[in-house]
């Protein structure tokens, strides 16, 4: 049987009360008998949540694959049974206990916090049938689809990177003026007029500074376990609301283990770092338009840290087809597969057109 060793407590997955097993209630700090509805607290963590340094990180494992990582060994919090895995936390195949890891692996960098479940499972069932029913263009019998299949709570990990930037830029500024200008146009009734009117032109300089900016808590999925671009619209996600790590938390759910290593997640925080300092050149920079030729950045004081992010994976079953919906453990949001209806589709663009008809219509009678 796996204890959680938590200050001088043990605190077991095992229910103390009936033996069934427990797992973590969301939005609370117990872990909850599935069985008899017994709890037991989660004691808090005298650990802080602390960032490593990425440049002192690359030195000492900058050349170790994610890859070249060697399964940790799980344990069951209910049988005892102990199995070999890429995972942090799985469920048991011999008696369907919670697993979680309990040797930890040189080079592997361990989760700094956790954000814990908020959205229980019927949460997650009644944000599905709310996303569902808000589909335009779905099939009218996709409104019935009232419940999900294989609906299971996952920890996703993710990357937070922090860095103070100095950039100098090069570029110019464009100021827009307007000269008058004239041109013969048709008076309607088979002769011409001289109209004047304002013609707009852009006036360019160059321009070059620098400008400093601070980013704290960049997050960057560290998972290709599903759909990165759908992980990417789950956000944003509430970091004040982590809390240092604590194996407790994983009980009764999966979590993965990333396979984007630090490396790989510093160069994508850094171009949506990018992004930003190209605004703030922008601004920089003044006038009514920017060009920029030439930005140098300088990254420094860059720290990161593995945040483990609940969701919950949906399934649903339509037309024969299996869609998947993610559900934001934290904050509710769905993201999600759908189908469409043609039907519904070619109906709104019979109705655009005859609208278009209806206006031009009308136009043409007017004028006549």
């Amino acid at each position: 049987m796996l204890d959680h060793e938590v200050g001088d407590e043990h605190l077991s997955a095992v229910c103390p009360s009936c033996g069934a097993q427990t797992a973590y209630a969301p939005g609370t700090t117990s872990l909850r008998c599935g069985s008899c509805g017994a709890q037991q607290e989660i004691a808090p963590s005298e650990a802080t949540i602390t960032e490593h340094s990425f440049d002192e990180w690359v030195a000492r494992h900058g050349g170790l694959s994610v890859a070249s990582l060697a399964a940790v060994e799980l344990e069951c919090g209910n049988c005892g049974a102990r199995s070999e895995s890429t995972d942090l936390a799985s469920t048991c195949q011999f008696c369907s206990g919670a697993l979680v890891a309990v040797t930890k692996q040189e080079g592997l960098v361990e989760p700094e916090a956790v954000l814990p479940f908020h959205v229980d499972r019927n949460g997650a069932r009644e944000n599905f049938r709310t996303w569902v029913g808000s589909r335009r263009f779905a099939p009218t019998a996709l409104k019935r689809v009232g419940s999900t299949e294989g609906l299971r709570g996952t920890y996703l990990p993710h990357w937070t990177f922090d860095a103070h930037t100095d950039t100098d830029y090069r570029g110019q500024r464009g100021d827009h003026y307007y000269v008058t200008r004239t041109r013969r146009v048709s008076d309607g009734k088979g002769g011409s007029r001289t109209e004047t009117y304002r013609e707009r032109r852009t006036r360019w300089r160059g321009a070059a500074g620098s400008v400093d900016r601070s980013f704290d808590d960049v997050v960057v999925v560290a998972s290709h376990h599903l759909d990165r671009e759908q992980l990417e619209k789950m956000g944003p996600w509430t970091l004040s609301e982590a809390r240092p790590f604590q194996p407790e938390y994983l009980t009764g759910y999966s979590a993965v283990r990333y396979d984007v290593d630090p490396q790989a997640g510093s160069e994508e925080a850094r171009g949506a770092m990018r992004e930003v300092i190209r605004q703030d050149v922008e601004r920089d920079i003044g006038g009514d338009e920017q060009r920029i030729s030439e930005m140098d950045v300088t990254y420094s004081r860059a720290m990161f840290k593995l945040v483990l992010m609940p969701l919950w994976i949906a399934t649903y079953l339509y037309g024969g087809k299996t869609y998947q919906v993610l559900v934001n453990a934290n904050t509710g949001k769905v993201i999600g597969d759908r189908p469409y209806s043609a039907l519904k589709i070619a109906a709104a663009v019979v109705a655009a057109l005859a609208v278009i008809a209806a206006v031009v219509a009308i136009v043409m009678a007017t004028r006549q």
